[in-house]
């Protein structure tokens, strides 16, 4: 049998052992139950100028889109939704079928329907009525609008759509749209510059 002694330093260097080793497995499991929310967005450079003529000199080859990782994450595309009505989108676009702005949810997309197209259109805004958003909105924020926006015409991950909006309604969520092919459209004369 053991003595008291014995029996104390048998239970602490036990209890010693048990402390290191829990604290281990909590500084191993840390990353696995970390929850990142925000996807790191596209690595497209700011735009800092309007391009209003694409004519450069000397032969260019057309650069690869840009993925947008927030297309497929459910949680950007609902936060890009949430942003498209705060940020009063709607008021032009209505719910993507268009008003006093071009519709969203067709194949015909005046600047452009890729990522980054989309990200210029929104940061720098466009003639004869869109604003520009600049300093407004966070990168980020612009990029999960982006995804939304082109999930509007069925552009975005179809498997990232949630199975409900933010209000509990039942309806079929925006990226499960037959997706089109965009085809550039024309600059309307109103939108022209002088």
């Amino acid at each position: 049998m053991f003595s008291t002694e014995q029996s104390s330093a048998l239970h602490l260097r036990t209890a010693c052992t048990t402390l290191a080793l829990l604290g281990a497995i909590a500084l191993c499991s840390c990353k696995r139950e970390e929850r990142a929310y925000r996807v790191d967005p596209p690595l497209a450079t700011r735009i800092n100028s309007k391009q209003l003529v694409t004519l450069e000199p000397g032969p260019r080859s057309p650069s690869p889109p840009t993925k947008n990782a927030y297309e497929e994450n459910a949680n950007a595309l609902s936060d890009g939704k949430r942003l498209y009505t705060q940020m009063n989108c709607v008021g032009c676009h209505a719910h993507g079928g268009g008003g006093m702005g071009p519709p969203l949810m067709d194949s015909q997309w005046i600047y452009g329907s890729q990522p980054e197209q989309i990200f210029a259109t929104i940061v720098e805004g466009r003639p004869n009525g869109m604003p520009s958003f600049r300093g407004h909105i966070a990168d980020y924020q612009v990029w999960e609008l982006a995804a939304y926006v082109r999930s509007l015409s069925g552009l975005a991950f179809s498997n990232a759509a949630t199975g409900r909006d933010d209000h509990l309604r039942g309806g079929q969520p925006e990226n499960s749209a037959q997706k089109t092919e965009p085809k550039q459209s024309f600059v309307p004369k109103s939108a022209e510059m002088p």
